[in-house]
Order: C-alpha cells, then sequence, then structure tokens
C-alpha cells in the first residue's frame, strides 16, 4: 500500500504549459492613427482610441439608447441559446464530478436468498438434516447405497458488504478528470462567446433596422418628389409647355424610383423578423422595434486592448486553449492506460439456513483479493490510441494558433473599418451636400428654361443616391464600434452581480 501510495504521486503524460504572451502593443506593421477623421453629421464626430482602457460588460449602452438597452435585456432572457449553452456547462461539470468519483473505493451491499430441494435418492453421499430442516455436513453412508429418502428442501442466506478499489498509480483518472476539466472551461467561454454573440446580433440588427428605416423614408421622399413633378409635368403638357417626351421620361423616373421601394421594405420585415426571434419571440408577437439612426450616439473613446490582453479577454481564444489543455491530458490517458491496472477487492458477510445464524459461529466469511493486469499483446490498440492522442494534441495545438491568429485579424480588421468608415463618411457628407447644390441650381434652371428636364433628371437621381450612401456611410460607423467592442472581447469579466442576474448567468459559472 505504501509503494502504491508512492507511485500514486505521479501521472504520465505531459503537464500542460500555457502558450506564451504575445508580445507587441500594435495590431499593425505601422502604427495606426489614434483618432478618425470627423466631419459635421451626427455619426460624424471623431472616434478616440484609449490603449489599454477595459471594456464595461454592458458596452451596448454607450450607444446612450434606452430602447436599445431593453431590446439587448429581453434577448439575454429570452433567447434559447442562452438556456441550452449553461445546460451544456452544467452537463460538462456533471461529467468532472462523476469521473472524480473514481478517485474513491466502490462500497456495495448483497443480501441473496436461496429456497432448494435436494433429490433422496442421491446414494452413499446425503446430506445430514437436523429435524428442523437445517443442512449440518455431508456424511458417508457405510453401508452402501441407501434406500429412497424423501426430498430434502431447505432455504440458504448470504450477506456481504464489498469493497473495490482501483488505486490511481499512474494518474490516468486524473488526467481523464483534468481533460474533462478542461472541456467544461472550454463549454464555459463557449457559453461566454454566446452572451457576445447574441448582444453583438441584437444591436446590429437594431442598427440595420434603423438604417433601412431612413433609407426606405429618404427613396420615399424621392418617389413622392419625382410624383409631384410629374404632375407639374402632365399640367405643362396640358397647356403647351412641356413635351410628351419630358413626361415619359418622368413617368419613367417615378417607376423606376418606385422599384426601389419593395425590396427595402422586404429587408427591413426580415430584420424585425431576426429581432424579434433573437428576443425569442415568435413573427406574430411584436416587440418594440423602431429605431433610428438619429437616436444613437456614436461613443467618441473607444478601448483597444494590448495584444497580451486579447488573448485572456476574447472566449473564442480562451475556449480553444482549453481544448488544447484536454487534448494534452488525453496523452497522459493513453500512456496509463498502457502500463500495469492495480485493483484490490474485499468482501465480509455471512451464510447460513436461517437468517440469524448468518453471523453465528460459522457463518461469517472475509475475503481480501489484490491483483495487478498488465496488457501483454491487444493487437497494438493501445499503442495506436497513444498515438491518435498525441495527433490530438497536434491538432488541438494549431487550432489554438488558428483561433489566436484569427482573433487578432479580427480586431485589425475592425480598426482598419473603423478608419476608412470614418473617412467614407467624410466624404459621403460632402457628396450629399453637393449633389443637394447640383440639384437646386439644375431646379432653378430648368424652370428658367436654360437645361433640358433630361438634366434634371440626372440631377435629381444622383441626390438620391448620394442621399441613401450618407445612411450607409452613418451605419457603418456604428455597425464598426458595436463590432470592435465584440472582437476585443464584450467584457465578460467585468459583469456584476446585477449583470449576472440580468443576463440570466448560471450559478455554476459564477
Amino acid at each position: 500500500m505504501l509503494a502504491l501510495a508512492l507511485l500514486a504521486s505521479c501521472a504520465v503524460g505531459p503537464n500542460y504549459q500555457r502558450a506564451a504572451t504575445v508580445t507587441g502593443t500594435g495590431y499593425s506593421p505601422q502604427a495606426m492613427p489614434e483618432t478618425t477623421a470627423s466631419t459635421t453629421d451626427p455619426a460624424g464626430n471623431a472616434q478616440h482610441f484609449v490603449m489599454g482602457r477595459d471594456i464595461p460588460f454592458a458596452w451596448w449602452m454607450q450607444f446612450q439608447s434606452p430602447q436599445l438597452d431593453k431590446l439587448v435585456e429581453k434577448a439575454l432572457q429570452a433567447n434559447p441559446t442562452i438556456p441550452a449553452a449553461q445546460a451544456a456547462l452544467r452537463q460538462a461539470l456533471e461529467y468532472v464530478y462523476a469521473q472524480q468519483g473514481f478517485f474513491y473505493p466502490t462500497i456495495g451491499a448483497d443480501f441473496n436468498t436461496e429456497r432448494q430441494k435436494l433429490a433422496g435418492n442421491q446414494g452413499g453421499n446425503s446430506p445430514g438434516i437436523q429435524g428442523n430442516g437445517t443442512v449440518i455436513s455431508t456424511y458417508q453412508n457405510p453401508s452402501g447405497p441407501a434406500p429412497y429418502n424423501g426430498p430434502v428442501i431447505y432455504n440458504f442466506y448470504t450477506a456481504q458488504l464489498a469493497l473495490s478499489y482501483t488505486p490511481d498509480v499512474f494518474g490516468g483518472n486524473r488526467r481523464q478528470v483534468e481533460s474533462l476539466r478542461a472541456q467544461a472551461d472550454s463549454l464555459r467561454y463557449q457559453m461566454e462567446a454566446t452572451y457576445i454573440t447574441l448582444t453583438s446580433n441584437v444591436v446590429g440588427a437594431a442598427i440595420q433596422a434603423a438604417s433601412l428605416r431612413s433609407q426606405i423614408t429618404a427613396t420615399q421622399e424621392f418617389i413622392d418628389a419625382n410624383a409631384k413633378a410629374l404632375e407639374v409635368l402632365r399640367n405643362q403638357f396640358r397647356l403647351g409647355y412641356a413635351m410628351s417626351i419630358d413626361v415619359a421620361l418622368q413617368e419613367s423616373a417615378v417607376a423606376q424610383a418606385e422599384e426601389l421601394l419593395p425590396p427595402l421594405q422586404k429587408q427591413l420585415e426580415q430584420t424585425y423578423d431576426l429581432i424579434r426571434a433573437l428576443c425569442g419571440n415568435l413573427p406574430n408577437e411584436a416587440v418594440d422595434d423602431d429605431f433610428d439612426l438619429s437616436a444613437l450616439r456614436l461613443p467618441e473613446d473607444l478601448p483597444l486592448s494590448l495584444p497580451s490582453k486579447l488573448i485572456e479577454q476574447r472566449p473564442d481564444v480562451r475556449a480553444a486553449e482549453e481544448q488544447l489543455h484536454s487534448a494534452s491530458a488525453q496523452v497522459g490517458v493513453a500512456i496509463a492506460n498502457r502500463l500495469p491496472q492495480f485493483t484490490m477487492t474485499g468482501a465480509i458477510g455471512g451464510v447460513a439456513s436461517k437468517v440469524n445464524q448468518m453471523f453465528s459461529t460459522g457463518g461469517p466469511f472475509w475475503n481480501i483479493v489484490g491483483d495487478v493486469a498488465q496488457p501483454i499483446f491487444d493487437g497494438f490498440t493501445l499503442l495506436h490510441r497513444e498515438r491518435a492522442a498525441d495527433e490530438g494534441l497536434l491538432q488541438a495545438k494549431e487550432q489554438y494558433r488558428l483561433t489566436l491568429i484569427t482573433a487578432f485579424q479580427n480586431v485589425a480588421d475592425t480598426l482598419h473599418a473603423i478608419q476608412s468608415d470614418a473617412d467614407a463618411l467624410a466624404a459621403a457628407v460632402k457628396a450629399e451636400r453637393a449633389a443637394n447644390k447640383v440639384l437646386i441650381v439644375t431646379r432653378k434652371q430648368y424652370d428658367l428654361g436654360y437645361v433640358n428636364f433630361l438634366t434634371l433628371l440626372g440631377a435629381q437621381e444622383s441626390y438620391q443616391q448620394a442621399l441613401v450612401t450618407l445612411v450607409l456611410a452613418r451605419t457603418n460607423r456604428y455597425g464598426d464600434t458595436a463590432s470592435l467592442f465584440q472582437a476585443l472581447g464584450g467584457g465578460w469579466w467585468n459583469r456584476t452581480d446585477s449583470d449576472k442576474v440580468a443576463a440570466n448567468v448560471p450559478a455554476a459559472s459564477q
């Protein structure tokens, strides 16, 4: 027992070591600007990157929209992906606790009763029977085969307490527990990623709905303006001041403008369907989804985590790391399975033909058995399983590396998008103003007869396109900001107790 205890102090297989911390302070070979471009637009404020600033859990509140806050809270409470992720985590933890049970001996109680009838014509050897029917012994009849005797019927009772213990000599069970716990931790981070993905999708859908509403409004105004122009042209045509070709061109312009509206309305309704689904509602269950871009405020100070911190903050990276940890432990499990297996069993109990005699003199019994089993030849099954575990560890390393690279790429892409879309918004504002001026001047020139109607029609189309482009540029700025909070990890590590209640976080993950 002392030797087994000393052997059990170590576990075969590699001891997991966390990956080295990433060095560097940036997300681009060249230094990126710390401030974006700005313009005189509701979404045109300059945004500043604050390196090292922490991220709040409720990052969506940075948009200062109570309506959006309520929508996210409802989604966190009602979306089915949240309880599904919580249940997966609790299930994984139960598997850990179940595996830990193998560290302890197994104790079982057994009571067996038997009623048996012995034939009476057994010959020379027959059981000796007391007058009360109790079997006392087997004796030899010296006079040869006995005449036919009546059958003997008796009861037989056995009760025992059995113990079995398999000491974890080479740490196979410890490695298995280590692997299962790493898998549970991976699911814990996947659950955090579920929260982040859900909140990001809700915010993105709300921004998209607000953008589509603005595009529909701009398109409807364009249709109304063209319809009024068509009415004026028809009146002028009746009075002889306009040509039929001008009327036909304007009718075509109205029809083309009206063609733009149904696709936008379809996208808006589908976005509303998405919002209702994210909030756990059926399509016929309405939610407060009338968003307007003007109701959102663009956060001016944006947090930017150091690359070394990003590894700790991204739940997908942490989950991949735990999968690597699990694969490392599985190598130890495979090695331990190829080594001798030790088992100790014991039992204590009593037997008798009457229950009250089971533990009287002659009835009690006990046994202790020690067993050592060593696989000698198994068709190389255990060898190949060990090699498979080695390859699984290599695969997990490369998957972790890929996840890490993708995470940094995600942040870099978002930072470049924030800078570029700020420039794009500034250009879109200028283009919209210039197109509006051209339209105003062209309309005056048309009224004075200096340009034909085709020129006016081209100016109207240019302005409508510039207006839609401006709406899309505003949308991109809000969307880029939400994407940055998501890319940096979503602030799950800063969840407060009240946030846990709002987000319906299970006790197992607190």
